[in-house]
């Protein structure tokens, strides 16, 4: 499949943002010098920037310009959950495989008003204790019902290794963490908690890097006294 030209240009300046080419908070290029660098249309150039500044790698400064993020502190960051548990003990349920079509997650997945998705909806549990309930929104294209129970997928990494060879676990992603208080009454409910508890809801989107074609978008309540995490440096 042809690379579009804008991801080209993403890759190139995401390489030299790694390189060390520029410091934290530098000035970065102009729309203008882009176009003449690559030879491209505004329309181009400024999609390239708009996807860096999602990723974090820039910022806009209203009526300043474009700038290296500051966030970064010139190293790339890995983010991981740390189980508190053993990996025995913990188990899945599906609780629901229904296809769909709102118009909301078509948008979110850049899929078109005539496509379809699956909803596949899933509690985990920890010797028993329920502490994450899952919404996964999965294209069509990568789920066949006819050959599966809802069961088999208890593990939507597998499914995708299994039918497609693609590995979500390298795969690109951007995932947001945020406290939910109170959580909401039926995520209390299947989480078997009070309604007066926070929960951290996690919102990930995973992607391929050069095509842009997305495989998942999920959403996760999990317990507050089930949640840590790691940041590690390269």
């Amino acid at each position: 499949m042809r690379i579009p030209k804008y991801q080209m240009i993403k890759n190139d300046l995401k390489q030299q943002l790694r390189s060390g080419k520029f410091e934290n908070g530098d000035k970065f290029y102009t729309e203008a010098e882009l176009i003449d660098i690559f030879q491209v249309s505004s329309i181009t150039v400024i999609r390239a920037l708009n996807d860096l500044v999602t990723e974090g790698y820039l910022t806009r400064r209203q009526g300043k310009g474009t700038f290296v993020s500051r966030a970064r502190k010139g190293k790339r960051v890995r983010f991981s959950d740390v189980e508190i548990f053993p990996f025995d003990k913990d188990d899945v349920t599906v609780l629901a495989l229904v296809r769909e079509q709102d118009p909301s997650i078509l948008k979110t997945l850049k899929l078109g008003k005539n496509e379809a998705y699956y909803r596949i909806e899933r509690v985990r549990r920890a010797d028993g204790t329920a502490y994450i309930y899952q919404k996964s929104f999965i294209p069509e294209k990568f789920i066949d019902v006819k050959n599966h129970d809802m069961s088999y997928y208890s593990s939507i990494y597998q499914h995708f290794k299994a039918a497609h060879d693609i590995h979500l676990n390298e795969e690109s992603f951007i995932e947001t963490n945020e406290v939910k208080f109170p959580t909401p009454e039926q995520v209390a409910t299947i989480l078997e908690t009070s309604g007066n508890e926070p929960s951290i809801l996690q919102v990930r989107t995973t992607f391929n890097e050069e095509t842009q074609e997305i495989f998942e978008h999920i959403e996760s309540y999990k317990k507050w006294d089930y949640y840590k995490f790691k940041l590690t440096s390269d």
